[in-house]
């Protein structure tokens, strides 16, 4: 079944869809769905093609479908690479970019960067806040 196809069957109803608001956007809980838009060219259900990146107790986890992968096959039609952090991030964002930009889906460049980004920041420890000062007559009163 061919992209197009798929797409026209799962656009109006599928069980991913998030409506918020009447007249507002329209998101998606798909996990190769790197925008979490509602649209075609990010649908990680209707492109052949997809590109998932996902948290993961190691870094970052990429998984990636496989250029000849029968349709009748799950599990082996996946690749998955982890990405540890302390390897870095720019060596994950690196990566991400490099692995959409080289004729898998090169249009999915920026999502996949962004998406590296926003899950390695948020894996990174916080800094403690500091101590607030005194100011104004309450420090001169002690």
């Amino acid at each position: 079944m061919s992209d197009d196809l798929q797409w026209l069957l799962l656009r109006k109803n599928n069980s991913f869809i998030v409506k918020r608001a009447a007249e507002g956007p329209v998101f998606s809980r798909e996990a190769a769905n790197l925008t979490n838009i509602h649209s075609f060219k990010y649908s990680g259900l209707a492109n052949k093609k997809t590109i998932a990146i996902t948290p993961s107790a190691a870094g970052v986890q990429i998984v990636t479908r496989k250029k000849g992968a029968s349709p009748h096959t799950v599990k082996k039609a996946y690749a998955t690479s982890t990405i540890r952090n302390r390897s870095g991030s720019r060596r994950a964002v690196g990566v991400a970019a490099k692995l959409a930009k080289r004729g898998y889906r090169a249009d999915l460049r920026t999502a996949a960067v962004a998406r590296t980004s926003a899950i390695l920041a948020s894996q990174k420890e916080k800094k403690p806040a500091p101590p607030k000062k005194v100011r104004g007559k309450k420090a001169t009163q002690t």
